[in-house]
């Protein structure tokens, strides 16, 4: 019970916090763009991206909110925190000279420090909520099986 609680905790803040990164880039949609557009990418991707993060962020947080698809969007979440952490870390190297945030609203006040310490703990919280749900899972066989192999 206890463990089912952490979990709907840890995919409510997760919902919030991709809802509203999506929600950041679609009002400030010009903004989002305009930022984008200095970042070190090829000029053909930025299109994927302009249309494809948000989309991406409200699709992992739909995925979050339904208990049968909500390890899929843990995983998600996951490895979209990870891509964005190293992508900070790059950030924070000098790899890309001096860039811009392309995040929207309040996170974008944070600067490349500030990103990683935020992006690690919503790195490790999607983790912690991907080993909470699959062990969940493999003691309830059936619809929540594990999707991970219990001796991994």
């Amino acid at each position: 019970m206890k463990r089912n609680l952490i979990i709907s905790f840890i995919c409510t803040i997760l919902i919030i916090l991709w809802v509203y990164a999506a929600l950041s880039k679609i009002i400030d949609f010009s903004v989002f763009e305009s930022q984008l557009k200095r970042q070190p990418l090829p000029e053909w991707s930025l299109g994927v991206f302009k249309w494809g993060l948000p989309i991406i962020e409200l699709g992992t947080a739909f995925l979050l909110f339904s208990k049968r698809t909500r390890f899929k969007g843990l995983v998600l979440s996951t490895i979209l925190m990870a891509l964005f952490t190293l992508y900070v870390l790059f950030a924070l190297s000098g790899a890309f000279g001096d860039i811009p945030c392309s995040c929207a609203g309040i996170i974008s006040a944070l600067h490349w420090k500030g990103h990683l310490v935020f992006n690690i703990i919503f790195l490790i919280i999607s983790a912690l909520g991907v080993f909470l749900e699959n062990k969940a899972r493999s003691q309830n066989p059936g619809i929540n099986a594990p999707l991970v192999a219990n001796h991994i």
